[in-house]
């Protein structure tokens, strides 16, 4: 399951493990038939999991844990476009779109046996020039060994060579006319002229300069992290975000602070915590978004090492001379738009004004005016607006709210992506494996169009008894039912005590009525 929270975990370490020599791109062909492709008509995008997503109009591209799914009728109909070559056992790091063209950067994360910590791998990216229906696969950009001198101007500045993909992955995509911008932490910041077939590293200053030009006569060490190449580590090295507001002016965020070039990426001008009188909340520049009604740039903006940073939103209306900041101690994921109101996505919730941030709302619960249905997270990765429609990215589902009346007032529609029921005596749990603090378990069940009262309790592998989710709920018929044939119920992961459950195997009853019980089993990952 990809979980974007965890994707911008700061790790500000190298590992330098073998050299990866480039590769050229490849075609994936994801029409129908391919025996590498999966192409469905489906009413859901392919999975509940979604990180990110891009409104065009009637227009929606979301990024899956199971590939990309686009509507084109406003969330009527989707498409779920998957290839076992580009999407299998890869999660969606970014997701880019530019006329007409889909980006995305793919990777994976594991726990390295020999400091047990967890660790990020760069798998490359894939553009699609079809809306999803062909990929060109690309390799994660890595430079050789030979690759420890950048020319800058009149200046020879050494750089650290990223020869692998551990901790070098790709976090965000931008672009400007004829060119592709990418930030991957400790690979930095890159730019492509040639769709992918080369990259050029790109210079940002050190933390110790607020500004660099070519001009400028320079003598530091382009690396994120302290090492035998170099002695000194610089946290804006690290880059997470980018943001292309037009061919020339260009923000990108790092663990240093947020940076802009008003000449296409050559000279920079760098905004941290302490060098500005009203300064960004945070030095950890995670994400950045512009409006163009208000022509506000919005950045999530973290702590890093500062001992007066803090988690909020950050936001400029003159180019980053000056910055306020709101939603203090949130950690703000993304933003999206709906003419001039903004909405703030975090791990605590979505947040939206429509008074430059004075005040924020959230909605009180957002819950299915359809299937009566409710999201059981509380965590947004991405929204997006065409200005009707409001869309919001969970780990719990996509949801669509169209308003009627005033703040977060309107229709909610949560797409639920599940398999049918093979029969009435089928049952299954998803997500599986199940996460529980980023969202419910759900449980879906039959009770053949009949109005049965169920029970349903939660086992653990020795068959201990966990927690009674429902008792004696009548089910069924017009009474619950999200369609005449299935029911679902939801395990928020913890015991009849409220603590979170361990990891491990868990098991599912369901008694309803006279009828045969039904059993499952569950993983549990914490």
């Amino acid at each position: 399951m990809r979980i974007k929270i965890l994707h911008i975990i700061l790790i500000l370490t190298i590992c330098s493990l073998t050299i990866f020599s480039q590769v050229r791109p490849v075609n994936y062909d994801l029409r129908p038939g391919h025996k590498l492709a999966k192409i469905t008509g489906d009413d859901t995008p392919g999975s509940n999991d979604i990180s990110e997503l891009i409104v065009i109009g009637d227009t929606t591209i979301v990024a899956t844990n199971d590939g990309i799914s686009i509507t084109t009728d406003n969330g009527i109909s989707w498409n779920n476009y998957y290839s076992k070559n580009i999407f299998s056992d890869n999660n969606i790091y970014a997701l880019g779109y530019n006329n007409g063209v889909i980006w995305v950067s793919l990777g994976t994360r594991y726990t390295d046996e020999t400091t047990k910590g967890l660790v990020d791998e760069g798998k490359g990216l894939a553009y699609s020039s079809d809306m999803g229906k062909n990929w060109i696969s690309i390799p994660q950009p890595l430079d050789s060994n030979a690759d420890s001198i950048i020319v800058y101007g009149i200046n020879n500045i050494r750089a650290l060579p990223v020869t692998v993909p551990q901790q070098n992955i790709t976090f965000d995509i931008s672009f400007t006319t004829g060119t592709v911008w990418i930030t991957s932490f400790a690979g930095g910041l890159r730019k492509s002229t040639d769709n992918g077939l080369t990259w050029k590293r790109i210079i940002l200053p050190p933390d110790y300069l607020d500004h660099i030009a070519p001009t400028d006569t320079l003598n530091f060490c382009l690396s994120p992290s302290k090492g035998k190449f170099c002695s000194e580590g610089n946290l804006n090295h690290g880059a997470f975000s980018v943001l292309a507001i037009n061919d020339t002016t260009l923000f990108v965020g790092t663990a240093g602070g947020i940076n802009k070039s008003t000449d296409g990426g050559v000279s920079w001008t760098k905004f941290n915590h302490t060098n500005q009188s009203n300064p960004i909340s945070g030095n950890w520049g995670t994400y950045l978004d512009y409006n163009s009604v208000t022509k506000t740039l919005w950045a999530s903006t973290w702590k890093t090492e500062g001992s007066t940073e803090f988690y909020g939103a950050s936001t400029t209306s003159n180019g980053g001379n000056t910055w306020k900041t709101f939603l203090p101690g949130v950690k703000t994921l993304n933003f999206g738009f709906k003419n001039s109101d903004v909405i703030a996505t975090s791990t605590e919730g979505v947040f939206r004004t429509n008074n430059s941030g004075v005040s924020w709302v959230s909605p009180t619960s957002i819950i299915d005016n359809d299937s009566k249905i409710s999201l059981q997270t509380n965590i947004f990765f991405d929204a997006g607006s065409d200005g009707q429609d409001i869309w919001l990215a969970s780990g719990d589902g996509l949801v669509k709210f169209t308003e009627t009346g005033g703040m977060w007032i309107g229709k909610w529609k949560i797409y639920n992506a599940s398999k049918s029921l093979a029969s009435t005596t089928d049952s299954y749990a998803f997500p599986n494996p199940f996460f529980p603090k980023f969202g419910a378990l759900k449980i879906k069940y039959s009770t053949s169009g009949k109005v049965l009262p169920v029970t349903i309790r939660i086992f653990d592998f020795s068959m201990n008894y966990v927690k009674t989710i429902i008792q004696n709920v009548q089910k069924g018929g017009s009474v619950t039912s999200s369609t005449n044939l299935s029911e679902i119920d939801f395990w928020d992961g913890k015991d009849g005590s409220g603590r979170l459950v361990s990891n491990g195997v868990y098991f599912y009853r369901i008694d309803r009525g006279d009828e045969q019980p039904l059993f499952g089993k569950i993983l549990v990952i914490q």
